[in-house]
Parts: C-alpha cells; sequence; structure tokens
C-alpha cells in the first residue's frame, strides 16, 4: 500500500444539477485542501447510501469536449450524465478529476485526434506526441475518498486500472461495476482501442460488428 499525505475537505456547497435531457438531481460539491498534485479536483456527493450498504463511486476524469460541448468523439458527457443518476439512485460519490485528455491535457488531447484523423488509435496518437498513453495518477482521488470517510466502495468504471491503482492505495474496491456502452460513429474505434489496448470491460465483439458495419 503506498503511503500519502492526508487531505482535508474544504467547503462545502449544495449545487443542483440540471442536465439537456431535463434530469435533475440536489448534489454537495466538496473541495479539498492538501491534494498531493495540487489541482481543483471536486466530489459531487449524491444521494444517501442504505444502512449497510455500501457506497457507489465514479472517477471521471474532466473532458471539456466531451462534458461540455457533447463531442461524439468519446464516450464521455454520456458516462457523466449515466453516473450521477446511478450514483444519485444508489448513494456514492462523483470524483471529477481535473485529468483531461487522460492527464496529457486539453491541447495535447486535441493533438492527438489530429494523428487519429490520420489513422492512428488513441494510445498510438498519444506515443507519436511523445507522451504516455495514460498519464493519469489516483493518489489525490484516494485521498479525496479519505477524507470523505470513504474507505470500502463499488466502482462505477470499465477500466481495471482504476480499480487496480485505488487498491494499492488503500482503498477497498469491494465490486467494479461496468457503466453503459455508448457507441457513436465517431467513437466506435476509440472504444475498441480501449478493450484491446488497456482491457476495458466493453463488449469487443459488438464494437467489431459496428466497424464493419
Amino acid at each position: 500500500m503506498t503511503d500519502f499525505p492526508a487531505a482535508t475537505q474544504r467547503s462545502r456547497v449544495r449545487v443542483p444539477l440540471r442536465f439537456g435531457d431535463g434530469y435533475s438531481v440536489d448534489t454537495e460539491l466538496v473541495t479539498f485542501h492538501g491534494l498531493t498534485d495540487g489541482q481543483e479536483h471536486l466530489a459531487v456527493v449524491l444521494g444517501d447510501p442504505a444502512p449497510g450498504t455500501v457506497p457507489l463511486v465514479r472517477l471521471h476524469s474532466e473532458c471539456l469536449t466531451g462534458d461540455v460541448f457533447g463531442s461524439a468523439r468519446c464516450d464521455c458527457g454520456p458516462q457523466l450524465r449515466e453516473a450521477v443518476e446511478r450514483i444519485a439512485e444508489r448513494g456514492g460519490v462523483l470524483l471529477y478529476l481535473r485529468q483531461e485528455g487522460r492527464g496529457i491535457g486539453l491541447y495535447n488531447k486535441l493533438d492527438a485526434y489530429a494523428l487519429q484523423d490520420q489513422g492512428l488509435d488513441t494510445y498510438a496518437a498519444n506515443t507519436a506526441l511523445g507522451l504516455p498513453e495514460d498519464d493519469r495518477d489516483y493518489t489525490a482521488a484516494a485521498q479525496m475518498l479519505n477524507a470523505l470517510g470513504i474507505g470500502e466502495l463499488d466502482l462505477l468504471s470499465n477500466n481495471p486500472d482504476k480499480a487496480g491503482q485505488l487498491r494499492d492505495l488503500g482503498i477497498d474496491v469491494r465490486d467494479r461495476v461496468p457503466t453503459g456502452v455508448f457507441t457513436t460513429a465517431h467513437n466506435v474505434r476509440y472504444l475498441r482501442a480501449k478493450v484491446l489496448q488497456t482491457q476495458h470491460t466493453l463488449p469487443l465483439a459488438e464494437l467489431t460488428e459496428t466497424i464493419a458495419g
């Protein structure tokens, strides 16, 4: 288990959320002192777990193009919308992490998109730019969870690396719950690369058929 300094809650504020499809929910947004990477990550507290149940948690990496502008090149926006409702129903937390482009930043992500337009997959494009395939570190997420008093959780994610890193950081990930599959004509190759390169739990046969079709 990796040792890291403790973070503390800085502020909590109630914020009602409303999505474009009309779904709305009341939340608490939590900010923190002492996060190791110095970024302004947020915890979105949703619902209230029933006694004896563990919270449902998602680590959602910021995606300006998908979360805000509705880009069809990824599945981030639909995953965010789905996660908020599923967590609110059961009770838990969405950690909104400032890790644009798997940690490489917005401008580099858009440069990688340009290389993808030339035929590279999402991971090869990062490598061609001299950048890591995935530069995300979840130490700050573990700090946030500890500050919120969450030591055991079910993780809403298709990404085994998130669960592995949290476990290495001392968080008890009881189960990993897959998200839905949100395909478009523009993101299916991206999703397929996630399965082949980083073992995301997505239906490879379905994605392959979509490409072939």
